[in-house]
């Protein structure tokens, strides 16, 4: 995993490989269980200097969601293989924005709400088993 700057300045992390290549029928149990090896980790988001702890429902959350239970095709695919960056992508993560919180399922964890920033992360294409090119995306982040 390496980070690299575009031309606007914006930092990439560039994921070397697929490791989640099913479009149709993602393991995401195989995500989850991917994703508890970061259990525990403390990030520092590098634009802010904000502490992120990476909790123990993390793998849950980000495998279990509505969101993520309707996801098909090539987002789910994206999603599933961001899992390899999460910590960098962390890190280089901008644009911090608050939003209060709406759902009283999260009364709990974001009494008063959250903050999404952006992060962005390249992940390779393949034509004829070779890799020809990489695609950034960028996606919010939430905290």
């Amino acid at each position: 995993m390496k980070i690299v700057t575009d031309e606007k300045g914006h930092k990439i992390v560039v994921i070397p490989e697929i490791i989640f290549k099913n479009r149709q029928n993602i393991d995401w149990s195989a995500v989850e269980n991917y994703l508890k090896r970061y259990m525990g980790e403390i990030v520092t988001i590098a634009e802010t200097g904000d502490i992120v702890y990476i909790g123990q429902k993390f793998p849950d959350e980000y495998t279990g969601s509505k969101y993520t239970k309707r996801l098909k095709g090539t987002n789910a695919k994206v999603k599933a293989n961001a899992a390899q960056a999460i910590p960098k992508m962390l890190e280089i993560a901008t644009e911090k924005d608050f939003h209060e919180n709406r759902k009283d399922k999260h009364s709990s964890v974001a009494k008063k709400g959250w903050y999404y920033y952006k992060t962005r992360f390249a992940l390779p294409v393949y034509a004829d088993e070779q890799k020809r090119r990489f695609i950034i995306f960028i996606r919010p982040v939430c905290l």
